[in-house]
């Protein structure tokens, strides 16, 4: 059997092997879209390239043939280079939405269409989840935010927004009224001890992530009650029932509190730091000589701090909040709050400071008209919903008719799709080549599935499932050059293209171009 050697690896294969599968049978993972266990790879995007002793050119692993003797290299700075062109050659003309408009609009850029899906299925233990991944304490977000997520909407642009704060404020007050919350599993325990000075909405969530984290948290606040500034709401925009049921919600994950003991002048900053891995200062409005005090610098507004890692100038204490700068959005600094908690979480685990890393975010940009009409062909054609008691809010079966008006502009494989992946990985800039997109489409002539041309990278995958499993009249390539397209033979339509093999079908495409309705 031919014996070559792989980064360095002797591999023993049988012969007729290609390269990719002998790098896999290896254990070295080598990138591609359009190859296919069962079904080979179709050489279209060039991501597996790599680099064979003794050949000039780079060669599709996935194609070529192993020899006996070869050298075959996997990665080095031309490979990833030729890779991430490849990436931003297939973006260049990729017509779709990672992100909706709306997550990318909300401060804590909550997966909202997740949500929306969830409540429109009336599972609203799903619904809460996707929730409180993101956002702490949903119930007084949803009475105090100001809804950009909503001014970003695209439905607004056909007659009214979609009631985003109306629709999470549903789900946090039902969750809050279920006889067992939504309580996070924590991670396992860790040995790593943390103290959050402030029980304001940026201390809170900091500390409710922490927790999920599996990480001890300690809450020191100067006030008899935790809350801060949300307890100085008046009860017509914030009751305090409510008010203290989230809060309650956050000290069941196991937090410790210490209420009415000032930082600085009851305890020393420095002997807190001595006592835990970490401090997080989330303080409120902090003046200059209140900084001095505490021993760290003070910026513009408030306590000076690295803009990505929120520390300060002391190692191992961190601020945020109107500590910092003045939040004027209760939701910005719930958001603050859990984005301090990742940066506090990598610190006492030795990693890296990065935060809460924004992955790869494919964007159409402004859309016309036109394309809002093709949108609206899968939501409700019916106006905004209004709550029939204002003060009291959705009822379900209200919200699951305010949810079916999404749009969905988010990619309904954006969790799952290679190319994303990929793109994220390689740091590939879908601006990098300039020109002319293709326009946006829906198929929708099938019962089951979508099929968005825009985001078809012409990988093969489905025309060579619809043979293997011998549809009647399949899929295949129509056109040449940059007008070909994939379509269904004789000018038949989807749903008799694909009738036996669908769930495959949504399974192999590496991107979102098929999905399920």
């Amino acid at each position: 059997m031919p014996i070559l050697v792989i980064d360095g690896r002797s591999v023993t294969v049988p012969p007729g092997t290609t390269i990719l599968e002998a790098a896999r049978s290896a254990g070295i993972e080598i990138p591609t879209l359009c190859f296919l266990e069962g079904l080979g790879g179709g050489t279209s995007c060039m991501l597996c390239v790599v680099k064979v002793s003794g050949v000039r050119d780079l060669v599709p692993a996935c194609a070529a043939k192993v020899a006996d003797g070869m050298e075959v290299l996997t990665s080095d700075p031309q490979i990833h280079q030729a890779r991430r062109t490849a990436l931003e050659l297939l973006l260049s003309d990729h017509v779709g939405d990672c992100m909706a408009p709306c997550q990318l609009a909300c401060p804590a850029h909550m997966v909202i269409p997740a949500m929306i899906r969830a409540i429109a299925q009336a599972d609203l233990a799903g619904a809460i989840r996707v929730v409180k991944s993101t956002i702490a304490m949903p119930a007084v977000a949803s009475r105090l935010c100001n809804a950009p997520c909503q001014k970003a909407c695209r439905r607004g642009r056909l007659d009214e927004p979609v009631a985003i704060c109306l629709l999470k404020r549903l789900v946090a007050e039902l969750d809050l009224h279920a006889p067992s919350p939504f309580a996070p599993t924590p991670e396992a325990p860790r040995s790593a001890r943390v103290a959050v000075v402030g029980a304001g909405p940026a201390g809170l969530a900091c500390a409710y992530y922490l927790a999920w984290a599996g990480i001890s948290v300690t809450v020191f606040d100067d006030r008899s009650e935790p809350g801060g500034t949300l307890r100085d709401v008046g009860e017509k925009f914030l009751p305090r029932g409510l008010l203290d049921a989230e809060i309650r919600t956050i000290l069941d994950t196991g937090l410790q509190m210490q209420m009415g003991i000032r930082v600085g002048k009851d305890i020393p900053l420095r002997t807190l730091r001595s006592q835990f891995n970490a401090v997080v200062l989330a303080i409120g409005a902090t003046a200059g000589q209140q900084a001095s005090q505490l021993g760290l610098s003070a910026g513009a507004d408030g306590l000076s701090v690295d803009s990505q890692t929120y520390q300060t100038d002391l190692p191992g204490v961190f601020a945020a909040g109107d500590a910092v700068r003045p939040r004027r959005m209760v939701s910005r600094a719930l958001a603050e709050g859990r984005a301090i908690a990742h940066c506090v979480r990598q610190y006492v685990q030795g990693m890296p400071i990065q935060g809460i890393r924004m992955p790869f975010n494919s964007h159409i940009g402004q859309v016309d008209r036109g394309v809002l009409d093709q949108m609206i062909l899968l939501a409700s054609k019916d106006r905004q919903v209004r709550p029939v008691e204002e003060q009291v809010g959705f009822s379900l079966a209200e919200g699951r008719q305010e949810a079916a008006r999404c749009l969905h502009c988010d990619c309904r494989k954006a969790q799952s799709c290679g190319l994303r992946r990929l793109a994220d990985l390689y740091q590939a800039r879908q601006s990098r080549f300039k020109g002319s997109r293709r326009a946006f489409a829906l198929v929708l002539d099938h019962p089951d599935l979508i099929y968005e041309p825009g985001k078809c990278i012409s990988c093969g995958i489905c025309v060579r499932l619809t043979r293997l499993y011998q549809e009647r009249y399949g899929l295949t390539f129509i056109g040449r050059g940059f007008q070909m397209g994939l379509g269904v033979p004789f000018g038949k339509g989807l749903a008799e293209g694909i009738e036996r093999c669908a769930a495959h079908c949504v399974r192999a495409c590496p991107t979102g171009a098929l999905a399920w309705r």
